[in-house]
C-alpha cells in the first residue's frame, strides 16, 4: 500500500511519495511500470489531494517514460535501480500540481544515453529510447551525479481543475493498477518531498525568481549590483539569505569544499567535465561549456549544460561553431566573454565568462559561462569561479596521468600474458584472471605452451609486487622458462636456473630501469608529479613510482609438465612449487586431495635445489591451480582458505567441466566477502577428459 506523506512548508508541498528498489534485470522495467500504477491508483483510492487529476494520458506518458529510463538505467549502468514517485501540489494560484519521477541507478561513471539501443541487442533489452522521449514528453527534466549514483528525474503537470476535469483516472486504469501488489514500495519521510523549506526569521530570501526557464529573474530587466549570495543560492526566490559577508564567505568555501570533494578521484575526464555543469548549473550559471585541448587537432567541446535541458543541444550545435579562444596571457583568470547573441540557445541577454584551464603551468581546456539577466558578473563570483576553475584543471590532469598510466598498464599486460591458450590432447583447460587495478600491471601471470616430444608445460606464478617492476620480472620469467622446458630441462631443474637468474645483479638493474622509464614518461605527459599529488595522493607517491613500487624479484610459482599416458588412460603430472599455494586434485566422486611439497619462493636464497613430483590424473580427474588472491582473500579476520575453505568449495564441483570448475570457484571467491579482492587474482583448471 502507498500512503499519502504529510506536506511539508512553502510554496511547494508533497502530497504524496513513493519509493521502490529494482534488481538490475530485465524485469526491472515491467516492475517499474507496475510500481507507478499502483502508486497512481493508491492514491487516488484513499482521496490524496490531487491525485485525483491525474489524467489517463498522464498516468500513461509517466509510466511509459519510467520504463524507457529503467531500461535505460538496467542496459547502460548495470546496477539495481531505485524508483521513486512523487505527487507535488504548489501553494500558487493557478498554478497546477505535477507528477514528479526519478530513477537511480549505481554507476555514476555512466553517462545518460539518450540513442537508441544497438539492433544486436538481446530482446529482453528491447526499448531504450532513453532521453529522446523524455525531452518531448515531460514538462521538465534533469539529471544529477553524485558521488555513487546517478539519477534522471521527469515532471508532468497534472489537470489544473478538480474531480469533474475531464479525462481523470478511468476505470481501465485503476483495473489494470489493481493486480501490482505493491508490498515493495515504501513510503517516504515527512521530509522527502521535493518542496523547500519556510525561511526563518532574521534571514530574507533572495529578491526575483527563476522564470520557467530558468534563465534569470522574472518581470526584472538586466541587473548590475546583485549580490554573489545571490547568484550561488540553488533555488533563487525559496533560498533563505543572510546579508552577511563572512556568512557569505562560509557559503563559498562550502561550495568550493563540495566542488572538491566530487572531483577528487575522478580518473575520467568527461566525468570531471560533467560534474563540473552540474556544479556551475544554476548555481553559478545559466548555462556552461567545457573545451579540452588536444596535441593532436583543435579543442573538443566536451560538455554543454543549460539550466533548461532542452536548450542543450541547440547549445552546443552553436557553441560547435564559435569555440572561444582566450589569450594565452590571461593563464587561468576568468574574463568577460560577448554574450551570444542566439536567443534559442541561450535565452535572454547577460553577463558572461571565459576561464582558461591551467594545472601546473599546462593549459587543459577553456571553461565558458553565462548568467542572464546580468551587466556583468560580480568580483566575488569572479574570483569564486577561478577558483573553482583551478579545482576542475587539477581533476583534468589527474585523470589525464590515470588514463596515460593506465593504457601504459594495459599494453604492458597484453605483452605479457599469452593470447590464447593452446588444446592440450586429452586435457580441457580453462584460466581466469583479474588484476586489481587499471594503473598497474598485475604481479600474476599465467602460460600454456608445449616442450616438444609430447610434453605441455603450465605455469602459474605471482611476481611480489606489481606495476612496471612486477612486469619487468614477468616479462623475463615467460620467456626464460620456455627456453628452459623446450632445452629438455626437468622440472626440479628448471625451478633452479629460474632461481639463479633472478639472483644476477643485471635482473635488478632491468627492472629498476623500467620503473624509471615508465615513471619517466607518465610525467612528461601528464606534467609534475605533484598535480596528482594535490588530486589523489594515493595514485602516485613520492617522486612520482606508483605506489607499492621497488624492487621485486622475488616469485612465487607453479611449475608443471603433461605427458599422455595413452587412448583412455589420462596423463602424467610433474610438478613443483615455489612458495606458491598448493595445486589441488578433484576425483569424479567428490574427493579432494593436495598434490606437490611447499618451497620456499625464487629469488630469495641463491643456493637452494628444488624437488618435483610425479603422479597420475586419469579421465575425470581436475588439477585447480590458483594465486594467493584466491586462498588469502578476506572477509574480516577471516580468508577463502581457513579451514579448507578452498578444498570445500571444490569438492562441490565435481562433474563439471574446467570452465565451470573456474566459474563456480571465483564466483565462491566473490560471494566469500563484500568487499573485491585486493589482490591479483587467477586460476588455471585442468581436466582429463
Amino acid at each position: 500500500m502507498v500512503l499519502p506523506v504529510g506536506g511539508g512548508v512553502g510554496p511547494v508541498r508533497t502530497s504524496a511519495s513513493a519509493r521502490v528498489s529494482l534488481p538490475g534485470t530485465p524485469l526491472a522495467a515491467s516492475a517499474a511500470r507496475r510500481f507507478v500504477r499502483a502508486a497512481l491508483a493508491d492514491w487516488a483510492a484513499l482521496e490524496v489531494p490531487a491525485a485525483d487529476r491525474v489524467t489517463d494520458q498522464v498516468a500513461g506518458e509517466a509510466v511509459l517514460l519510467v520504463s524507457e529510463l529503467v531500461t535505460n538505467a538496467v542496459v547502460h549502468a548495470g546496477t539495481a535501480v531505485e524508483v521513486s514517485c512523487a505527487l507535488d501540489v504548489s501553494d500558487r494560484e493557478g498554478e497546477p500540481p505535477s507528477l514528479v519521477v526519478e530513477v537511480t541507478d549505481h554507476h555514476p561513471t555512466r553517462v545518460v544515453r539518450g540513442d537508441p539501443p544497438d539492433a544486436d541487442e538481446p530482446p529482453e533489452y528491447a526499448g531504450g529510447h532513453g532521453l529522446r522521449l523524455v525531452a518531448e514528453i515531460a514538462e521538465s527534466w534533469g539529471t544529477t551525479y553524485r558521488r555513487a549514483t546517478k539519477s534522471v528525474w521527469f515532471q508532468m503537470a497534472v489537470a489544473p481543475t478538480g474531480p469533474a476535469a475531464a479525462g481523470g483516472m478511468g476505470s481501465a486504469f485503476m483495473d489494470a493498477a489493481a493486480a501490482m501488489d505493491a508490498a515493495n514500495a515504501t513510503v517516504a519521510g515527512p521530509d522527502g518531498g521535493f518542496g523547500a523549506g519556510a525561511v526563518p526569521d532574521g534571514l530574507e530570501s533572495v529578491p526575483g525568481g527563476l522564470g520557467a526557464e530558468g534563465l534569470g529573474p522574472v518581470g526584472e530587466g538586466r541587473k548590475e549590483g546583485v549580490e554573489a549570495v545571490e547568484i550561488v543560492a540553488p533555488a533563487q526566490g525559496l533560498v533563505p539569505v543572510r546579508r552577511d559577508p563572512e556568512w557569505n564567505q562560509r557559503g563559498a568555501l562550502s561550495f568550493l569544499a563540495e566542488a572538491s570533494d566530487l572531483l577528487a578521484g575522478q580518473f575520467d575526464e568527461d566525468m570531471v567535465t560533467s560534474l563540473a555543469g552540474q556544479l556551475l548549473v544554476p548555481r553559478l550559471a545559466d548555462w556552461c561549456a567545457i573545451w579540452l585541448d588536444s596535441t593532436s587537432g583543435p579543442p573538443r567541446l566536451a560538455r554543454v549544460w543549460h539550466a533548461s535541458e532542452g536548450r542543450i543541444e541547440a547549445l552546443r550545435q552553436v557553441l560547435e561553431k564559435e569555440p572561444p579562444h582566450v589569450p594565452a596571457a590571461v593563464r587561468g583568470s576568468a574574463v568577460e566573454w560577448p554574450w551570444p547573441a542566439d536567443p534559442a540557445a541561450y535565452g535572454p541577454g547577460g553577463a558572461a565568462l571565459a576561464c582558461r584551464l591551467v594545472a601546473g603551468g599546462r593549459a587543459l581546456g577553456t571553461l565558458l559561462l553565462g548568467r542572464a539577466g546580468l551587466v556583468r558578473m560580480p568580483a566575488e563570483v569572479v574570483g569564486l569561479i577561478e577558483d573553482f576553475a583551478r579545482r576542475v584543471a587539477l581533476a583534468l590532469a589527474s585523470a589525464r596521468r590515470y588514463t596515460r598510466q593506465a593504457t601504459i598498464s594495459r599494453v604492458l599486460q597484453r605483452g605479457l600474458l599469452p593470447s590464447v591458450i593452446p588444446r592440450i590432447p586429452g586435457v580441457e583447460s580453462a584460466v581466469v584472471y583479474e588484476p586489481t587495478g587499471e594503473i598497474s600491471a598485475g604481479g600474476d601471470f599465467y602460460d600454456v605452451f608445449p616442450a616438444g616430444d609430447g610434453r605441455w608445460c603450465f605455469v602459474l606464478g605471482d611476481v611480489c609486487g606489481n606495476g612496471p617492476e612486477a612486469a619487468v620480472v614477468t616479462g623475463l620469467v615467460r620467456p626464460w622458462l620456455r627456453l628452459l622446458a623446450r632445452e629438455g630441462y626437468g622440472v626440479g631443474e628448471v625451478l633452479d636456473r629460474l632461481n639463479q637468474l633472478l639472483g644476477e645483479e643485471a635482473v635488478e638493474q632491468a627492472v629498476e630501469g623500467a620503473a624509471e622509464a615508465v615513471v619517466a614518461g607518465v610525467e612528461a605527459v601528464g606534467g609534475p608529479a605533484g598535480v596528482v599529488e594535490l588530486v589523489d595522493g594515493g595514485l602516485v607517491g613520492g617522486a612520482g613510482l606508483p605506489a607499492g613500487g621497488g624492487v621485486a624479484r622475488f616469485l612465487s610459482l607453479l611449475y608443471g609438465e603433461l605427458e599422455p599416458l595413452g587412448d583412455g588412460l589420462g596423463v602424467r603430472c610433474t610438478l613443483a612449487s615455489a612458495g606458491h599455494p598448493l595445486p589441488l586434485v578433484l576425483r569424479p566422486d567428490g574427493e579432494v586431495r593436495t598434490v606437490a611439497a611447499p618451497q620456499i619462493l625464487l629469488g630469495v636464497v641463491d643456493d637452494v635445489s628444488y624437488e618435483s613430483e610425479s603422479f597420475d590424473l586419469t579421465p575425470g580427474e581436475t588439477l585447480l591451480c590458483v594465486t594467493d588472491g584466491v586462498t588469502e582473500h578476506r572477509s574480516g579476520d577471516r580468508q577463502f582458505d581457513d579451514e579448507d575453505g578452498l578444498a570445500a568449495a571444490f569438492a562441490l564441483c565435481a562433474g563439471l567441466s574446467a570452465r565451470q570448475v573456474a566459474e563456480r570457484v571465483r564466483r565462491a571467491v566473490d560471494e566469500f566477502a563484500a568487499e573485491p579482492p585486493d589482490d591479483d587474482l587467477a586460476m588455471l583448471v585442468l581436466k582429463v577428459l
